[in-house]
């Protein structure tokens, strides 16, 4: 086994285990802050006056933006599957969980856009599967 081979295994199993580290680190850390931080949004907006709720809300979704655009620049960096580290195409799919955070808050830019992300990342996946498989041909 070569030097490559075997610091290739050592990335894939990295990323597949913990927080992994480059790209998947970066975007399992988005979604493990963005995600859950509704429960402590919406206890902070329970004590908030009500003045100052709706921009507690705001600034939460657009940190849901912020992490779907993130997720965006992270695609845009690897857009061919075979370019991507191991498992980074799962991790971007996973953009689809601020899904819940979204319906949970009501924010419908969220409700529409996570869901729409993780298909996007499905379709260019099988896409690009269909296109190694014609290529063998």
């Amino acid at each position: 086994m070569d030097l490559y081979s075997a610091q290739r295994i050592a990335e894939a199993e990295a990323a597949r285990t913990g927080l992994g580290t480059g790209p998947n680190r970066r975007l399992r850390l988005t979604l493990l802050i963005g995600m859950p931080m509704v429960f402590p949004l919406i206890g902070i907006m329970i004590l908030l006056p009500k003045s100052l709720r709706d921009d507690a809300l705001r600034i939460y979704e657009a940190g849901i933006i912020g992490c779907l655009l993130h997720y965006a620049w992270v695609f845009v960096r690897y857009p061919r599957y075979a370019e991507r580290p191991p498992y980074l195409t799962r991790d971007l799919a996973m953009g689809g969980g601020f899904f819940l955070p979204s319906l949970l808050l009501g924010f419908w830019p969220g409700m529409i856009a996570a869901p729409a992300w993780a298909l996007f990342v499905g379709v260019t996946y099988v896409v690009e599967g269909m296109r190694e498989h014609r290529g063998h041909r």
